[in-house]
């Protein structure tokens, strides 16, 4: 998520210009899932979801490079969108923020289905290893995200901004940074 690179939302808030699926699009404001108040490590980088985004853009301008389909086995169908967001080098702290390596990113594996009491701590490094071990066993894992479309995509990012093809845009409105979101309990 590229919010893992501005965890504080320094630079990422409402109208801030965005690579979506392929065009142009913008942050229209905080995702139905936004939780800024999760735990966070030492470098700032929540340990649990946290922001999320609601993004808007034209569909006639991205492509189906970068929005897929998908299907989850007894889940249902979802949507692979491609985002990109510039996030401009501020000063030192931003710089430190956005280089962060996959080692300094933890998240927590737990079992949503209430049936095994797990919760451990794992990095980004030991999930993209292939395999993380869990009560003892190891246990195979996969991204969600192509590391190889995710290049594609600040590569053309990239390559717009230098082309002044895509101008950056100051955020005209903080995204929350504190607030309190009612989850859903799960109940067996």
């Amino acid at each position: 998520s590229p919010l893992l690179n501005d965890p504080e939302y320094r630079t990422v808030g409402l109208g801030t210009r965005i690579f979506l699926g392929g065009g142009v699009g913008y942050v229209a404001w905080e995702g139905t899932q936004h939780n800024p108040d999760r735990e966070r490590t030492e470098n700032g980088i929540p340990t649990l979801g946290a922001g999320t985004l609601a993004l808007i853009g034209d569909l006639r301008g991205m492509s189906t490079e970068f929005i897929r389909a998908g299907v989850f086995q007894k889940y249902g169908i979802t949507l692979y969108v491609g985002v990109g967001i510039p996030i401009p080098i501020l000063d030192e702290e931003m710089l430190a923020k956005v280089a962060v390596k996959n080692k300094d990113i933890y998240t927590h594996i737990v079992d949503k289905s209430g049936k095994v009491d797990l919760d451990v701590l794992v990095n980004y490094e030991q999930l993209r290893s292939g395999q993380v071990e869990l009560n003892g066993k190891k246990v195979s894992t996969a991204p969600l995200t192509s590391l190889i479309k995710s290049r594609i995509i600040a590569d053309k990012l990239k390559s717009w901004i230098l082309a002044k093809d895509f101008l950056l845009t100051e955020k005209v409105s903080d995204l929350p940074v504190h607030n309190k979101v009612n989850t859903l309990d799960i109940r067996g």
